[in-house]
């Protein structure tokens, strides 16, 4: 029998399905290594237009973030158990300082039937001052050094070790560039206008040309503030982005009052739709419960989304410290979320059998 594209396609979804079902399996965080099993074909070229949109249009994907990164995965288990959603993304930080490039973390994180997506952070991390501009100052991290070939060889070495993989991985590449607490954002660190997004070309060319085409780019800002810099003068264009990721959250920096999802998130939402054309991500949110409002914050969240087509994921940061963001062991804030996630809308589960949805149905 001839092979014909429509027979690779059937085989295609029929891999997927059998992948889903026998390889990822009910649990998060289950023993035995899931890793070990994990087996995957990418399809040929001639198919990676026909495969399936991640997500599906119109619909909007859950994803989380723990403490233990991809060492262990008892948080997510904890998280999807509280809140019945089953997190299609686990997001997870590496520093160019001491991450050099190993498979195993990023499969241990797809073998769960997760996307995989690296907040990678050219810095040191170790290196922490007493003030947000103590950390920022780094001058061997400053984007001149980057864009200029200091760090070259460790970037390639990322680039060819994501194109092996295959599958795709999201890369999250000096997030909250707006802000002055990363020595990457142009206002500290010796960093000049137009330095950020020579770095993100230079980074992003150095990938292509390692033949990394599995990757998806997110740029992705912390929402505007008062003296925050400009979203335009910081993105790459659409030729470099694939999905724009936010930072926000209700509650850091000791505040009190309470605000709602679109007063943290409108005004950046509409800058970002004056600039790029890309699928919005919120990457990173949480919500305190220092005035005992942390459920009704959660509530107005979903409420809110219906009216923001553009955001195709959002990313819960499932994580302790000063601030405690965990919702697992909040009855009140895991129901809430339960609610908001059983909607149609956050059916979108991720298998490496799918491309990037990198456009959206108009803004409402």
């Amino acid at each position: 029998m001839r092979p014909t594209l429509p027979r690779a396609l059937a085989a295609t979804v029929l891999g997927m399905l059998g992948w889903y079902t026998f390889v990822v399996g009910p649990q998060l965080a289950s023993p035995g290594a899931p890793e070990s099993r994990f087996v995957y074909e990418r399809p040929p070229p001639q198919q990676m237009a026909q495969l399936a949109q991640f997500p599906a249009a119109g619909h909007t994907f859950i994803g989380v973030q723990t403490d233990a990164g991809t060492k262990d995965f008892a948080g997510a288990e904890r998280f999807a158990t509280a809140t019945g959603t089953r997190p299609s993304v686990y997001e997870f930080s590496a520093g160019w300082a001491i991450d050099e490039f190993s498979p195993e973390p990023i499969t241990r994180v797809a073998a769960r039937g997760m996307l995989p997506m690296v907040s990678w952070e050219p810095w040191d991390f170790r290196t922490q001052g007493p003030s947000d501009h103590g950390r920022a100052d780094q001058p061997a991290w400053r984007l001149a050094e980057i864009t200029g070939g200091a760090y070259d060889d460790y970037v390639r070495s990322w680039a060819r070790g994501i194109a092996d993989l295959s599958y795709p991985v999201a890369v999250r590449l000096g997030h909250e560039m707006n802000g002055t607490w990363y020595p990457w954002a142009e206002r500290v660190n010796g960093n000049r206008p137009g330095d950020f997004v020579r770095m993100w070309h230079h980074v992003h060319d150095l990938f292509d040309a390692a033949g990394a085409r599995n990757v998806i780019w997110v740029w992705s800002p912390n929402v505007g503030y008062a003296g925050s810099q400009p979203l335009d003068t910081l993105y790459p264009g659409d030729a470099y982005v694939d999905w724009v990721g936010l930072s926000g959250y209700y509650g850091t920096g000791g505040q009190r009052a309470y605000r709602p999802f679109d007063q943290i998130f409108g005004e950046t939402l509409r800058s970002v739709a004056g600039i790029s054309a890309r699928p919005v991500v919120i990457a990173e949110t949480g919500a305190t419960d220092v005035i005992g409002r942390r459920a009704d914050w959660i509530r107005d969240m979903f409420r809110s989304l219906d009216r923001h087509p553009e955001v195709i994921g959002v990313i819960w940061f499932e994580v302790g410290g000063e601030v405690d963001w965990r919702i697992a062991g909040a009855p009140d804030a895991a129901g809430a979320f339960r609610a908001g996630a059983a909607a149609p809308r956050y059916d979108a589960p991720w298998t490496p059998y799918t491309r990037p949805l990198t456009t959206v149905a108009a803004r409402r």
